[in-house]
């Protein structure tokens, strides 16, 4: 296979965050809200805010939390700013993108469980 990147290290976490089935399932569902936030952000009109923005939140959990208590402690009022907010969003879905492969990569390699029931006994 050829190498995405040059480097080994850096062509194993594209591979693990972006090829395969489960993470890319994940990818497909963050992008599919974001568009669906958007477009209730940009034409629909709410007489209250609409909470539409928090499902991607709700994606991007547990690592988004992090970033929020590590903005927090940053001296960061209410998540900080809207650079801020999405900066953690985005690299929370990659890197739960990234845990995703490697759990599915983790599975495999631990390959079919051995049976309960041993032969011949």
């Amino acid at each position: 296979m050829k190498r995405l990147t040059g480097h080994p290290h850096l062509d194993t976490l594209v591979r693990l965050a972006f090829r395969n089935t489960a993470s890319l399932i994940y990818l497909g569902l963050v992008l599919a809200v974001t568009l669906f936030v958007a477009a209730d952000t940009l034409f629909v009109t709410h007489e209250d805010a609409s909470f539409s923005g928090v499902w991607l939140f709700l994606l991007a959990a547990p690592t988004i939390f992090l970033f929020f208590f590590g903005g927090s402690l940053a001296g960061a009022e209410a998540g900080g700013p809207a650079w801020f907010l999405v900066l953690a969003l985005v690299v929370s879905v990659l890197v739960q993108s990234l845990a995703i492969g490697w759990f599915v990569r983790l599975v495999r390699r631990a390959g079919p469980a051995e049976s309960a029931h041993p032969q011949g006994v």
